[in-house]
């Protein structure tokens, strides 16, 4: 276990780097899943190896053991490495967990605030138009989710690009992006280095919405006008007085990127390019693939090689 419960802790260092790499070659909807399933599998293997330090420690100290009737010297292992180490996971565990608790419910204050403000106005349908002149639009989840555009933005708009930049707010909706995002958010609480993962998962929502409105409105270029005007109408400072932290809207994220890969066609899938492109992110993937099995793996031996250590510990106190 010593040396096993140590790698959950030390994977993120190669899994990271490779799940931002694979996610570059992937389509928008696969790169998001992807993102957000590596940070949630990294953060629970994590969680579990400081949880199997924190037991392999306490179970040293005689309280603990006389507790559980174990035998002490069959504990194996160095006190003096395991009981500090058990102080030091148990402050981390208790730290996360207060994290965790407390991004949460700021999540859920900042979308009840936004929906209590967005209530005070006339909807119709989805739809919810507040009278601010700061161009700004949104996409607000809920019990109905809703999609705020002010009135500044309306009118920085003709009506064919408000239509694409209201099909992206509601594939938001639909997709329950704010929840990929959250989940992301929480797992970078129980490993720092899971925090460079938002960035593009970020992005590949918004391309995710991108691609999703070019279908709805049937028109790419529409679309990438749509986001670009939108973009250069939106005035961040403004927009941040009335629209919450942890939701999506149609300006955010490296905006060229996304107009250039709207207005970028669609090649086949026999282009010699696009096979260059799978051949190349297929090693990445088995890397990625084999760091996470690996540090899940680790995280299960640890767990059983402290299981047999503790029955065997119980039965030589029996006698």
């Amino acid at each position: 276990m010593i040396f096993a419960v140590w790698i959950p802790l030390l994977m993120p260092l190669l899994a990271v780097p490779a799940a931002r790499r694979l996610a570059q070659s992937l389509p928008p909807r696969a790169a998001a899943w992807l993102l957000t399933g590596c940070a949630a599998a990294l953060a629970a293997c994590t969680t579990a190896a400081l949880g199997l330090l924190t037991a392999a420690g306490a179970l040293r100290l005689p309280p603990v053991a006389a507790l559980g009737h174990l035998s002490l010297p069959l504990l194996g292992g160095d006190p003096v490495v395991s009981v500090p180490a058990a102080g030091v996971a148990a402050a981390l565990l208790a730290a996360g967990a207060l994290a965790v608790v407390r991004r949460t419910l700021r999540h859920h204050t900042e979308l009840r605030t936004a929906r209590l403000t967005t209530g005070a106005h006339p909807t119709s349908g989805d739809l919810c138009v507040l009278p601010d002149s700061a161009p700004d639009a949104y996409a607000l989840p809920g019990r109905p989710g809703r999609v705020v555009v002010t009135a500044g933005m309306l009118r920085a708009l003709p009506p064919d690009e408000r239509e694409a930049l209201f099909a992206h707010e509601r594939a938001h909706l639909a997709g329950r992006h704010h929840l990929f995002l959250l989940t992301v958010a929480l797992a970078a609480v129980c490993h720092p280095l899971l925090r460079s993962l938002r960035a593009p998962l970020a992005y590949a929502l918004e391309r995710w919405a991108d691609e999703s409105a070019a279908s709805r409105v049937g028109d790419r270029r529409v679309t990438a006008r749509a986001i670009g005007r939108a973009a250069l109408a939106a005035r961040p400072a403004a927009a941040a007085a009335h629209r919450p932290g942890t939701v999506l809207a149609a300006t955010a994220g490296p905006v060229p990127r996304r107009v250039a890969a709207l207005l970028t066609p669609e090649r086949a899938v026999d282009h010699p390019a696009v096979r260059a492109g799978l051949h190349g992110r297929r090693p990445v993937a088995a890397a990625l693939l084999a760091c996470v099995t690996f540090s899940a793996a680790a995280a299960l031996d640890a767990a059983a090689d402290l299981h047999e250590t503790v029955e065997v510990a119980q039965g030589e106190a029996a006698h």
